[in-house]
């Protein structure tokens, strides 16, 4: 166990909380407050008021026998995030830059943020002419491929809460009526994959599929886009069953048990 000892002014409480988590491991999930006093080196007193301040905040749960403790149910819900911020763009890292590579277009990892999806991460190709976005970018979820695949997989109430308020028109083939997007969801559940029509930036095309782990929760969706020059309409299907393969391939790398 490491000493809990010179933190910085202010950081005392914090780093003692940290430890105390850290002491649950596999080998030993469960504690007594007795148990974790010793092993941190600290007075009761102060590991109770430790435990019963993470308690509130579900990092911690007393279990049934009122004397011992375990990793409460946050714990699971922050490493849940952790992996799907961190490790996501690791298991998509190297099929994207392949696909890059391959098509010559530019190809994207993004996450829902909001109303917005957000660029987790990104491969350009080649070419001089083609889309130019930037990690951390923001585009409104219902003009884009990636954003409709998300969109399509969402709970009624997720759903609803994108479509609620106006949509704003970018370009004349943006579309703005939910009905007409609900509809649409329907035949983006059906072929796997999504397609960005100019809606955002005229002169630009863009297929997009969903990304699910283990419990079927949908963590993300990846693109694939470029200038409508090379990107002409009777390849998008193409261009879509190769994004949906794509996808279903890292989904299965997340643990999801893919329908064949």
């Amino acid at each position: 166990m490491k000493q809990l000892e010179k933190p910085y002014s202010g950081t005392q409480a914090v780093l003692r909380g940290i430890f105390l988590l850290k002491t649950f491991t596999d080998e030993k999930p469960t504690w007594t407050l007795a148990a974790l006093s010793k092993e941190l080196k600290l007075n009761k007193t102060t590991v109770y008021r430790l435990l019963t301040a993470l308690e509130s905040e579900g990092l911690i749960r007393r279990n049934l026998d009122g004397e011992s403790y375990s990793l409460g149910p946050e714990m699971v819900v922050l490493g849940a995030r952790s992996m799907r911020s961190y490790s996501l763009r690791d298991v998509c890292h190297d099929e994207l830059k392949e696909l890059a590579e391959l098509s010559g277009e530019t190809t994207t990892l993004e996450i829902l943020s909001g109303r917005d999806v957000l660029i987790l991460d990104e491969f350009r190709g080649p070419h001089l002419l083609g889309a130019a976005p930037s990690l951390g970018t923001r585009w409104p979820a219902f003009a884009t491929s990636t954003g409709k695949a998300l969109m399509a997989n969402m709970s009624e109430d997720e759903l609803a809460n994108i479509l609620k308020g106006t949509l704003t028109q970018y370009t004349p083939k943006t579309i703005t009526d939910p009905a007409r997007l609900r509809k649409e969801f329907v035949e983006i559940r059906k072929r796997g994959y999504a397609v960005a029509d100019e809606a955002l930036e005229l002169g630009f095309r863009a297929v997009g599929s969903p990304l699910f782990q283990l419990d079927g929760e949908i963590v993300g969706a990846i693109s694939l886009g470029g200038p409508v020059v090379r990107f002409p309409l009777q390849r998008l299907s193409e261009f879509g069953r190769q994004i949906s393969e794509i996808a279903k391939r890292i989904s299965t790398k997340l643990g999801h048990q893919v329908a064949s």
